[in-house]
């Protein structure tokens, strides 16, 4: 087994933010297992609004569960053991080991992160007992020189642990020379020295152009280039953050989705922006806001900071008219809750405490709770026209709706309703996230909406073809590092 493994412990980090660290750990994963290698991700810790439920009922980043997949295993909270949502600029809920610690601002965070570094030792140290490798992500960038003092997520865990690192740049950037060099020079001694190589990222175009600058960095290294990976398009992996990456153009059926400041899971929307008939667009602060068929409020890590942004931004005139032309609107999770007449936070849950009065299209109020649920939940769709079509996904939320509106659900999920369809059938509200990952119950909500295809999208198998994809691309790196193990 020793010898499909070049190091049963690997770092992969990056010169910046959304270098490819996710994607590259995924491919290691992957090919890993194409071996017969018994192997998992890790990443200590994570600042992402995606997240996912595990089987041990927490919550991680979505790119630990996607890497998971990769691996063949399912999804636990000891692979992201800290992961931080932002709810403002300055303050995150902190969620240890998959459950809600606290609620911090930067300050107290940087103060609690030896308590972090606790749990992520433990949790590495579990997974490196079940497991022949374990592949690690840092975060953001090893570069960031104010956040050194308690670092758990990149160098600072590399040097507790004594784990090998390989430093990924993303070419299609530009300067990726620099973000090396510079990266470097802002590292300590130890530190450099166990950086094995370097991995350009997302490259186009004849790859012997490169040549020269290659042999340039390896001189001034000492450190060698380890691969150069394509830059690989119409890739359908879900994304930690960036909503950038889900645009999409493509049919006639407009689908309109806010880009609320706080927006969270809007990998809930995947399967639409792959649809060959939907052409998606997210509407950004300050945007004109298109004509559409269906509006989808997403999931909100803030829902009444996001709410107060929706109405400074037009929409409750927009989607009156919507409304009154035939449109069709679809709240999940917090945009289910700013569907109702308020959304009360009597314990600052949060931010400040107080109610905040909601978009008022459904009967129905929202009260945010301490307490957040967390499951991975099946049933089956419960609005006209669905013929009971099955449907699964989770739940993450932090609040309890009650109200008429509840009287008739949209889904029936594990024998008890949930959601709420009005009584005039053009709105739909659920906490359910991930309902339009299962092809059938996609195809009834969008027969609901007003698109009535013939074309399924199955997000599991574009998923796996993705995955497929970036193991392939990155087979020259496991070689390389292969070399370096022998």
């Amino acid at each position: 087994m020793t010898q499909q493994v070049p190091f049963p412990a690997l770092m992969v980090q990056g010169t910046t933010s959304d270098a490819g660290k996710s994607t590259i750990v995924a491919a290691l994963c992957r090919l890993l297992k194409r071996r017969g290698v018994m192997v998992a991700p890790f990443k200590p810790q994570n600042m992402a609004l995606n997240s996912a439920v595990t089987s041990d009922g927490g919550e991680i980043g979505r790119a630990q569960a996607l890497q998971a997949l990769a691996c063949g295993i399912a999804p636990h909270t000891d692979m992201n053991p800290v992961l931080l949502k932002p709810s403002s600029n300055t303050g995150a809920q902190v969620i240890i080991h998959g459950k809600v610690r606290a609620e911090m601002d930067a300050r107290d965070y940087q103060q609690y992160k030896t308590i972090a570094m606790g749990a992520v030792l433990e949790s590495y140290a579990r997974l490196r007992q079940q497991y022949d490798a374990v592949v690690v992500e840092g975060a953001g960038s090893p570069a960031e020189v104010n956040l050194r003092a308690r670092d758990i997520a990149n160098m600072g865990f590399a040097e507790a642990v004594d784990c090998p690192v390989i430093l990924v740049a993303d070419i299609d950037r530009g300067g990726v020379f620099a973000h090396i060099i510079g990266t470097l020079a802002c590292l300590s001694d130890s530190e450099r020295a166990r950086i094995l190589g370097f991995v350009i990222n997302r490259f186009r175009g004849d790859v012997s152009l490169l040549t020269p600058g290659i042999e340039w960095l390896e001189q001034q290294t000492g450190k060698p280039v380890l691969a150069v990976l394509p830059y690989l398009q119409g890739l359908f992996l879900d994304a930690e953050d960036a909503v950038e990456a889900m645009q999409a153009e493509r049919g006639a059926f407009k689908v309109v989705v806010p880009q609320l400041p706080r927006i969270s899971n809007h990998t809930d929307v995947d399967a639409l922006r792959a649809h060959p008939d939907i052409d998606l667009q997210f509407v950004q602060q300050g945007q004109p806001i298109p004509p559409a068929d269906l509006v989808i409020l997403p999931g909100s890590k803030n829902t009444r900071g996001d709410l107060a942004w929706l109405q400074q931004q037009g929409w409750p005139a927009y989607l009156a008219k919507h409304l009154r032309y035939g449109g069709k609107v679809l709240g999940i999770c917090g945009g289910f809750q700013m569907l109702g007449q308020s959304v009360r936070d009597p314990l600052g849950v949060e931010g400040a405490a107080g109610e905040s009065t909601a978009l008022g299209l459904l009967d129905m109020v929202t009260e945010l709770t301490s307490e957040k649920r967390l499951e991975q939940v099946s049933g089956y769709c419960a609005f006209s026209g669905a013929a009971d079509a099955p449907v699964a996904g989770y739940e993450i939320h932090m609040g309890l709706s009650h109200g008429a509106a509840l009287a008739q659900p949209a889904f029936v999920i594990d024998g008890r309703p949930e959601g709420a369809m009005s009584g005039d059938g053009q709105i739909l509200g659920s906490y359910l996230h991930g309902m339009f990952d299962t092809p059938a119950a996609c195809s009834a909500l969008l027969r609901w909406a007003g698109l009535d295809s013939g074309h399924t999208v199955d997000t599991a198998a574009l998923r796996e073809a993705s995955l497929e994809r970036i193991a392939d691309a990155a087979i020259p790196l496991l070689a390389a590092l292969d070399h370096i193990k022998r």
